[in-house]
């Protein structure tokens, strides 16, 4: 795993271990409670008799890529993809590719205008003792600029109904109400209306009734883990190398490309004042390389995982395309906002 190579690696180099916070572990435990909650809902039949439903009816790629928008905004960017991409990939449609990568894409940028939309916006936020109001505008255009290019997109693209290779449950389970609801206590505890360890009832339900559910990708918690590791290491390397507003923009995002844009706001925020310039850094840095963000790692392993994609290498290549042509757009597009 290139992530823990890379906390190795720093380790060695610096002569020192990585220290985590509480924080730190805190956002660890919630993804793993989210996980569990919509592989719940996954096994219930509701996301497959979901995804029959949206494939009705015309517009399709639209209707997903506004979902994905707006349900960053409100419940993150990691939980809106972890339930719309499986949601897609069940579809009876083709592209599927393409409208993956585009929801990746709505996620990283409609996550963007709130400060509860991913974790680097939630602690610029409070680190910065900022106000709604100059934080929405400053990070509006970007997240609106997107928008616009996303539904253009989709509407250029065709999909075409094709063949399933899955048999999909004709009837929801029971469980779905209930995973439903843990799903709830999980979001809740993501927007601090719940303490963190509210979120515990996700992991103790499938424990006394079906462990199957409690197998979700945990090499992706690893990653993360060793992410923060590195961010932790390499605040050493970095601190004193942070000047200009242009300096704080460039580096938060390119760092974003190798250790995730999460580590990467943790890491510049010790070295700066110029909050704007990190907000848009790291959010840019979650277009581009699928470490970029780990809405992006996300969306990686959903898709290579399923049983009904394939040519994932294809894959790879489209999504770092279409990725860095949007960082490079939001490079533009910061340069000309303000001086780099």
């Amino acid at each position: 795993m290139s992530s823990g190579a890379g906390l190795l690696l720093s380790s060695v180099f610096l002569e020192r271990g990585p220290s985590y916070s509480i924080e730190e572990f805190e956002v660890l435990f919630i993804l793993l409670t989210l996980f569990i909650a919509v592989n719940g809902l996954q096994r219930s039949g509701l996301i497959s008799d979901i995804s029959r439903r949206m494939e009705k009816g015309r517009a399709v790629p639209l209707k997903l890529v506004l979902s994905t928008f707006f349900f960053s905004m409100l419940i993150s960017n990691d939980a809106a993809l972890i339930i719309v991409v499986p949601l897609t990939l069940a579809l009876n449609v083709g592209r599927k590719d393409i409208l993956v990568i585009l929801e990746a894409l709505a996620a990283n940028a409609g996550s963007a205008l709130t400060p509860f939309g991913n974790p680097q916006n939630l602690y610029i936020y409070w680190t910065y003792d900022l106000s709604l109001i100059s934080f929405l505008r400053v990070i509006a255009p970007f997240s609106f600029f997107f928008l616009v290019l996303l539904v253009a997109a989709s509407l250029l693209i065709r999909t075409e109904k094709t063949e399933r290779s899955t048999v999909y449950p004709g009837k929801i389970g029971k469980s779905a109400v209930v995973y439903g609801l843990l799903l709830v206590v999980v979001l809740l505890s993501v927007l601090h209306f719940l303490p963190v360890y509210a979120a515990a009832v996700v992991v103790v339900y499938p424990l006394l009734t079906d462990r199957k559910v409690l197998r979700v990708d945990y090499s992706l918690l690893i990653s993360f883990f060793f992410f923060f590791g590195i961010a932790d290491n390499l605040q050493i390397l970095f601190e004193g190398a942070v000047g200009s507003h242009g300096h704080v923009f460039l580096l938060s995002s390119l760092v974003s490309q190798i250790i995730s844009n999460v580590p990467a706001t943790l890491l510049f925020a010790d070295f700066t004042d110029n909050w704007k310039a990190l907000l848009w850094g790291v959010n840019a840095g979650g277009f581009g390389s699928l470490f970029g963000s780990l809405a992006n790692l996300i969306v990686y392993k959903i898709y290579v995982s399923d049983v009904n994609t394939d040519n994932y290498a294809g894959f790879t290549r489209r999504f770092l395309l279409i990725g860095y042509t949007a960082f490079l757009l939001s490079v533009l597009l910061f340069s000309l906002l303000y001086t780099l």
